[in-house]
């Protein structure tokens, strides 16, 4: 396999969230799977703010292991923020970002690097047939739509949490300060060069799914709104298009007076229009809203994560 493949040093970059029951299970797969592909590789675990004892087994790990890396978070941050911090701390010329419950088996690796091989700059492992229930599967679908109109990229409804990228793309977003994280829009800012691959997609065995329906759904409308200007444009075109009606019915009003020579009868059709207009109007002073407090954000300078010093005491509960 190494011999086929032209990547020679790889950073496998995992965010970790209660997943001690896994951790050992991925260690022992990755350890068999990458001398096979690279020369040099390393294992970057970045702990985000999991409350069972995912941290004392990644420092396990690391102790017994000098390829291991592990990073600690403060508190949890999100998926994507705790992959920033990983993909920042990568050393190697290829990134490999991969979930901590083996649904995405690390065997499928070589399919991922050898895509990367055929000029393309991020390869996506898209899985051939998802083991997810039905309400996940209609979250993933619909954060996948967002994607597409935030990525503007055709490849955005194979996005996967498993994905291969070139390192220097991280230089686009390097500098990137903001609570909110997309690691797929963040790889747009520095090319256009998207593939993907099938891939196989286990049942998850370890624990259960940290994201839920609704959590998918908020993260779908934070990437809308943290990175697109689709919903300011969408109210513009809303706003547009029942002004026109409003002339319209203006017209309408006007002729039938000037034909008939008597006012129009009809407060509730006149009502309910003025009901109409005033709920636009709201929903438009919404969206702005939304993106003012996004700049209220920015402007905080929160920052996306923040790592803990290994100096502070950690409790073995």
């Amino acid at each position: 396999m190494k011999s086929s493949i032209k990547t020679s040093s790889l950073s496998i970059v995992v965010p970790v969230f209660n997943s001690a029951s896994s951790l050992t299970a991925l260690y022992e797969r990755l350890n068999t799977v990458l001398p096979s592909l690279v020369q040099t590789y390393e294992l970057i675990l970045v702990n985000d703010g999991s409350v069972d004892t995912s941290w004392k087994m990644i420092t396990n790990l690391v102790h017994a292991h000098d390829w291991i890396r592990g990073i600690n978070l403060m508190r949890n941050y999100g998926q994507h923020n705790a992959l920033l911090c990983g993909i920042r701390a990568a050393k190697y010329e290829t990134i490999v970002t991969i979930d901590d419950d083996l649904q995405n088996p690390p065997e499928e690796i070589h399919k991922l690097l050898k895509k990367l091989d055929d000029g393309y700059d991020v390869i996506y492992g898209t899985p051939l047939k998802e083991q997810h229930d039905l309400w996940r599967n209609l979250a993933s679908q619909v954060t996948k739509l967002a994607l597409q109109s935030t990525m503007g990229i055709d490849t955005a409804r194979q996005v996967s949490a498993f994905r291969a990228f070139r390192t220097y793309l991280r230089n686009a977003f390097q500098d990137y300060q903001s609570p909110y994280v997309s690691i797929d829009v963040l790889l747009t800012w520095s090319t256009n060069r998207f593939s993907s691959v099938g891939v196989q997609h286990e049942e998850r065995i370890h624990g259960a799914s940290n994201y839920t329906f609704r959590k998918l759904v908020v993260h779908a409308l934070n990437m809308i709104t943290g990175f697109s200007v689709l919903p300011l444009r969408l109210a513009s075109l809303i706003g547009f298009g029942f002004a026109l009606f409003g002339a319209l019915i203006l017209v309408y009003v006007v002729c039938r007076y000037l034909i008939q020579g008597g006012i129009v009868p009809g407060f509730a059709f006149l009502a309910s229009t003025i009901a109409i207009f005033s709920g636009v109007q709201l929903f438009a002073l919404g969206i702005i809203g939304e993106y003012l407090a996004r700049m209220y954000y920015r402007l905080m300078d929160r920052p996306s994560y923040v790592i803990k010093p290994p100096n502070i005491h950690e409790s073995e509960d």
